[in-house]
């Protein structure tokens, strides 16, 4: 007997339930609803055509209805708008938005994906025709056509994430004046407070002004006020405040909803109604670190699901091992990546953990292009599992970041991790690799071979008169250093044994973290007992103070910033 599968959206979700269900039944009836004139986008390009990278809005397009049909034998119908579900007679309402008017079609499987929503919070000016979202290509177009045709100098972008992030990089690349607005104190809520700084130097070094710690408050005209009372020059401005899962649909048709406010769905994507299944942003799923269920609004598990629900329907099993959140931005000229928990949700999570922070070199050093890869490896103290990892750089950090993922997922140890065998050219990058390079400190950590503090620590010290020792050679040092530290270089550190007290706590570092390590493994072995590395060193340090020595014009901890 033929089936008949009605998908309720498009995108990552809906299209691929479609092009997987084609592949497994030829003669299966496969019909698309959607809204919008777009049943497949590529809604992660949106931004980028702000900036002219993707010159033509149309090629954000991937496939028509007229392909689908073609191609697949999918019908794909375009303005018609779902309206309700009616479950008793296994009948959706669909509302013909070009006609205005109304008919029902006949399913045996449904599949929701109808995505998630921006939030637009009641605030006053919220509604003005200066005002806009990201979610389609619709949206991108007004911005782009707004923007070009007002004359627009000044843009504020509300919210940190992937999607503000992303299109207040794109509009500085356009050449506008560009705010972004985010409450938090820091912009990607994947990365630690440590991390984010890196990417905060960034975007203020082009010429992004960034206000933190600091919520949208009104539009007015000409301008946007925060929660503070500042006043920011806005002629258009962009919300990306988040998103809320696209829940009436389900809700009205009586659907179970979950805890995080989205759609519950079981191991196989069913909904609480048999032969209603849901994919996509609009669903709860299992977090398979944290043990509870959560929202995880990505284009790659949306993909996953997809083909689950596909193979559930047509009898294959399905494996789901929950998720992890693995996600990558691009940001001028740095790349960033992370996966699973970061240290402040293991924190909040009740986790026992640690985590290291190191700045190797993303290929071998004398290589074109060899740049510091930033890494902060997260692990659950006292067995070395792997929670998670951050990296950025300007190299292939979503390499080393997917290696993390995969160790993750195999519940993968540091010792695992740092036996890995890894592929290696000095132009890609080097023979210990960055992860198996992180594997060994995280285990120098986990077996208290020695003792660290964290570059959020170094500014109490600093200011505390600690005893820090500058490993680096005595050019690097004059070229900048903390304001109290004593330069004895690795080279030299064994003659100058004197001048290293035993009776107080020394703080050691140098450019990146390696030259001081030796020093405080070679100090421990003559006798010290209380000699310390600081994570990151002096690079790590300074990325980490300069964005709030720029904004907060406090007193620097250095003579002079060193970012080589």
């Amino acid at each position: 007997m033929t089936k008949k599968i009605v998908i309720v959206g498009g995108v990552a979700g809906g299209a691929s339930v479609a092009a997987r269900v084609r592949r497994l039944d030829e003669s299966a009836e496969v019909i698309m609803f959607e809204k919008g004139p777009h049943v497949s986008f590529s809604n992660c390009s949106l931004p980028y055509h702000l900036s002219g990278i993707v010159e033509d809005s149309e090629k954000l397009v991937l496939m028509s209805p007229k392909i689908f049909k073609d191609r697949y034998n999918i019908e794909a119908r375009v303005h018609q708008e779902v309206i309700q579900i009616n479950r008793d007679k296994k009948t959706i309402s669909v509302k013909d938005l070009l006609t205005d008017t109304n008919y029902e079609e006949s399913y045996d499987k449904l599949v929701l994906s109808p995505g998630a929503s921006p939030i637009r919070p009641n605030l006053e000016g919220i509604n003005n025709s200066n005002v806009f979202t990201v979610r389609n290509v619709i949206d991108i177009e007004k911005i782009h056509s707004y923007i070009k045709h007002n004359n627009v100098k000044d843009i504020a972008v509300i919210g940190g994430g992937f999607i503000g992030v992303e299109v207040a990089e794109n509009l500085k690349l356009a050449d506008y004046n560009v705010t972004l607005v985010e409450f938090a104190n820091q912009v990607m809520a994947p990365f630690d407070y440590d991390m984010a700084q890196i990417l905060h130097k960034e975007m203020v070094d082009h010429g992004v002004n960034l206000v933190l710690d600091d919520g949208l408050a009104k539009i007015d005209d000409g301008h946007v006020i925060t929660n503070s009372g500042k006043k920011v020059d806005a002629q258009a401005v962009i919300l990306a405040i988040g998103v809320r899962p696209e829940t009436s649909l389900a809700k009205d048709a009586g659907l179970e909803i979950g805890e995080t406010g989205s759609i519950k769905v079981d191991r196989n994507y069913v909904t609480s109604v048999k032969d209603i299944y849901a994919v996509g942003d609009a669903i709860e799923v299992y977090h398979r670190l944290l043990h509870k269920p959560t929202r995880l609004a990505l284009a790659g598990p949306a993909q996953k699901q997809a083909r689950a629900v596909a193979d559930h329907i047509y009898g294959i099993p399905n494996r789901n091992i929950g998720v992890i959140g693995s996600s990558s931005i691009h940001l001028f000229d740095l790349n960033a990546a992370s996966t699973g928990l970061n240290a402040r949700t293991a924190e909040q999570a009740g986790i026992q953990h640690e985590y290291v922070y190191l700045i190797p070199g993303d290929k071998v050093g004398l290589m074109p292009n060899s740049n510091p890869m930033h890494f902060k490896l997260i692990f659950e103290y006292p067995t070395g599992r792997i929670l998670g990892a951050q990296a950025i750089g300007k190299g292939n950090v979503d390499k080393r970041i997917d290696v993390i993922a995969t160790m993750i997922t195999m519940n993968g140890t540091l010792e695992d991790l740092k036996d890995l065998e890894l592929t290696y050219s000095p132009m890609l990058g080097t023979a210990k690799d960055v992860v198996n390079h992180a594997a060994l400190v995280g285990l120098n950590v986990l077996h208290g071979s020695y003792k660290e503090v964290k570059v959020s620590q170094v500014r109490e010290l600093v200011e505390n008169s600690a005893f820090i020792i500058d490993a680096r050679e005595k050019s690097e040092y004059n070229a900048g250093h903390f304001k109290n530290a004593v330069n004895i270089p690795l080279s030299e550190f064994r003659q100058r044994l004197h001048e290293i007290p035993k009776d107080r706590p020394v703080y050691i570092h140098c450019r990146s973290g390696q030259r001081s390590y030796n020093m405080v493994m070679a100090l421990q072995h003559l006798g010290y007992n209380n000699v310390n590395n600081i994570s990151g060193s002096y690079l790590g340090v300074n990325l980490y103070e300069y964005f709030n020595d720029y904004v907060t014009g406090r007193d620097k901890i250095v003579t002079e910033y060193n970012f080589k």
